[in-house]
């Protein structure tokens, strides 16, 4: 009688995707560089990552934006890094978002918005982020997630699909982690192995796995059991844990 043979356990795939080698775009204005395949870049190996679509680093200069433009179909976050955005769209939204602040819009079945720098002296630099919804339409939604300088060590839960622990419901099969560690401290937790995961460090030193970042550096996880983080340098992260 043969022995029943086991499933192997996929192996681990861990990607680095330095900030070096992220698209480029320089409009004088807006200065962006592109994780994903977007606008004239397109790189046909990087066109996303489950339901991540774009992470966008821009740097735009003072006075300077995006005039008002439609989005369909969506999940749009963006986190100011350094200076200040103002936002105002067709739902009557209109607020300046700060550095160490999110903010989530939801484009359902349509929405038009537009993003400024309203500082006449300095540059707003942000992550801008979009997530494909699990269904179309519906209508759209707006939320803001204050975090400031002041946010909690280890990891806060931000948005989730269904939601919990204080975070914000989204559209997307996704849990959205905002991540600060202390120079000399780790963070270990527990994965699900079945979901995948993406790591974008904002500032600071990281090592996750072994694989070291620097700030724009960013990581992917794949069939992982466990995060484990080393911090050389205090630094904040985006963390999406992804279905």
């Amino acid at each position: 009688m043969k022995a029943e043979t086991l499933p192997s356990k996929p192996a681990p795939l861990i990607q680095k995707l330095p900030a070096i080698q992220r698209g480029q775009t320089n409009l004088g204005w807006l200065k962006s560089q592109h994780s994903f395949s977007f606008g004239n870049y397109f790189d046909p190996d990087r066109t996303g990552f489950r339901s991540l679509r774009v992470i966008n680093d821009d740097v735009v200069a003072p006075g300077m934006g995006f005039g008002s433009h439609p989005h369909r179909d969506a999940e749009i976050f963006s986190y100011v890094i350094d200076g200040q955005l103002e936002h105002k769209d067709s739902l009557g939204n209109g607020s300046v978002i700060h550095a160490g602040d999110l903010q989530y819009l939801s484009a359902g079945r349509g929405i038009t918005h537009s993003e400024f720098n309203p500082s006449k002296e300095n540059a707003v630099h942000f992550l801008q982020i979009w997530l494909t919804p699990v269904e179309g339409g519906g209508e759209p939604r707006y939320a803001e997630k204050p975090l400031g300088r002041d946010a909690a060590n280890g990891l806060t839960l931000l948005f989730s699909r269904e939601p919990r622990l204080g975070s914000v419901a989204i559209r997307a099969e996704a849990d959205i982690y905002f991540g600060r560690i202390e120079t000399g401290e780790r963070l270990q937790t527990p994965l699900d192995p079945g979901r995948a995961q993406w790591i974008q460090l904002i500032d600071g030193l990281i090592d996750v796995a072994g694989v070291a970042l620097q700030p724009g550096d960013a990581v992917t996880l794949e069939n992982v059991e466990a995060l484990d983080v080393a911090c050389p340098a205090t630094a904040q992260f985006l963390l999406f844990d992804l279905a």
